[in-house]
């Protein structure tokens, strides 16, 4: 099974995803960790993620693309994927489309999690006073959800029309949010 978890920075897609793997075995591609992991390489890529993401932007989809790509033979091997953060774009959507194609697989469920704002940037500046994430400043987070909202919004008529998009509320208790998720996607893999 391929999984979308699909919110803002913050929605609780990474928990979520941790607890997926945890439980189901599937392989957690979440673009923010790698990106934040290749910030650390030193590399020339490192080091253009790290300009753009320190500004508050959204890397481009070629790099993103790339990432995800390098990653898809193992989630072949382990039975799906879930991605977490990706895609943000519906040009990254009509991407992770072709390569899944290519593989004879397909997204199977998409979970967005919807999260009230104000909220959202309270449990942001405790995470970032918890584990210290630069990008998780709360001067440039703003930034990051309305580039987020800007670029996404055309991603939910994208995948409704996909189907078996469920849309749950990332502000409940992770334990109900977790229950949710699993009855959605119990609801997709019937419909298969």
């Amino acid at each position: 099974m391929n999984l979308i978890l699909f919110g803002p920075p913050g929605a609780g897609k990474g928990t979520q995803a941790q607890r997926l793997v945890r439980e189901r075995g599937m392989v957690q591609l979440s673009t923010g960790d790698m990106l934040r992991a290749a910030q650390t390489t030193g590399s020339e890529l490192g080091r253009r993620v790290k300009q753009v993401m320190d500004a508050g932007h959204l890397v481009s989809d070629e790099i993103v693309i790339d990432l995800i790509a390098e990653k898809l033979d193992e989630t072949d091997r382990k039975g799906g994927a879930i991605f977490d953060g990706f895609p943000r774009t519906v040009a990254q959507a009509e991407a992770l489309d072709r390569l899944l194609e290519a593989r004879g697989a397909r997204v199977d469920s998409v979970i967005r999690l919807v999260v009230d704002q104000d909220e959202l940037l309270a449990r942001i500046a405790k995470r970032y006073a918890d584990q210290g994430r630069p990008d998780d400043n709360p001067e440039t987070f703003k930034t990051r959800v309305d580039a987020y909202l800007r670029q996404t919004r055309p991603l939910v008529p994208y995948y409704q029309k996909h189907g078996c998009m469920t849309e749950i509320d990332g502000m409940a208790p992770v334990e109900i949010v977790a229950k949710q998720i699993d009855q959605a996607l119990e609801h997709c893999a019937a419909r298969v």
